[in-house]
């Protein structure tokens, strides 16, 4: 089999979900005409017990036979997703999680994994009183946002696809190793205007302090008249965030000065392109 007719299975385990999660497998194909990739999804859904849910998925994704492992989870140091690295072998694997997985950092290096920890990804405001599925799913489309015009999702879909073009060309693939932070999400997004990227920085600097607000409010405040305004204030964080996205991406849009990167369908290296109406490259 020559190079250019290799498909490479990636495997992608969610445990639990994170705004990085919520698009993973469209990071790598857009548009759903990759002809060297082949993507198969498995989740737990919402729930992360270690035995049932986590262990369960992980053996299903194991039956596709994966060259490549994505896992991605809230607080990979959480024993779910620390039970289910143990059943990699030694398939390369890659940990996507948010700034609390720090704490399984050297765990992580210790198995030969690759990680990607996103520190903007924070956590929702999960207590019943203020959680309904309409508040979580604007919660997580503001999240997705932010995540996206940031510069954070495109780090991720430049790392997955270097690993991913190592392994198509045969070579050992060299494993990320990245804490993603406003300054590194912002160098990613390409900002070709100061103030677009300082908005972006304000507003990934905002996403992530709502962790510290969420967490107050969901396991150290017990009555509801302390913890309700809290967890309304952090999404209104969350929302205001978003809002500062969108005003980064609209002065780049007033300038033609969006950089678009899509996948090569055949080759599945990046192309780019900056004004609306050039041919990518």
């Amino acid at each position: 089999m020559n190079e250019e007719s290799k498909i490479l299975k990636i495997g992608m385990l969610k445990n639990g979900t994170i705004g990085s999660s919520l698009l993973l497998a469209f990071l790598i194909d857009e548009r759903a005409e990759a002809t060297r990739v082949n993507v198969r999804e498995v989740t737990s859904g919402a729930k992360m017990h270690p035995a049932d849910h986590c262990l369960e998925t992980m053996k299903k994704l194991l039956e596709f036979e994966p060259d490549l492992i994505v896992m991605s989870s809230p607080n990979a140091a959480l024993p779910g997703p620390k039970a289910t690295r143990e059943l990699t072998g030694n398939i390369p694997t890659i940990v996507i999680s948010d700034a609390p997985a720090k704490k399984a950092i050297d765990e992580i290096k210790a198995k030969g994994m690759g990680y990607i920890l996103v520190n903007c990804d924070s956590m929702i405001g999960a207590r019943r009183p203020f959680l309904d599925p309409v508040e979580m799913s604007i919660f997580n489309s503001d999240l997705l946002k932010v995540l996206a015009i940031t510069g954070a999702l495109q780090i991720i879909a430049e790392e997955l696809n270097k690993v991913i073009m190592d392994m198509l060309e045969g070579k050992s693939p060299v494993l990320p190793q990245i804490i993603i932070d406003a300054n590194i999400a912002t160098e990613a997004a390409k900002f070709s205007n100061p103030y677009a990227r300082a908005k972006a920085i304000a507003a990934f600097e905002l996403a992530a302090s709502v962790s510290k607000v969420t967490a107050k409010a969901c396991f150290q405040l017990k009555e509801r008249s302390e913890y309700m305004p809290l967890l309304a204030a952090a999404h209104e964080m969350m929302r205001t965030a978003a809002l500062l996205c969108d005003e980064a991406r609209e002065i780049e849009k007033s300038n033609d000065t969006v950089i678009r990167r899509p996948h090569h369908a055949k080759k599945q290296r990046f192309l780019s392109k900056i004004g609306l109406y050039d041919k990518e490259q």
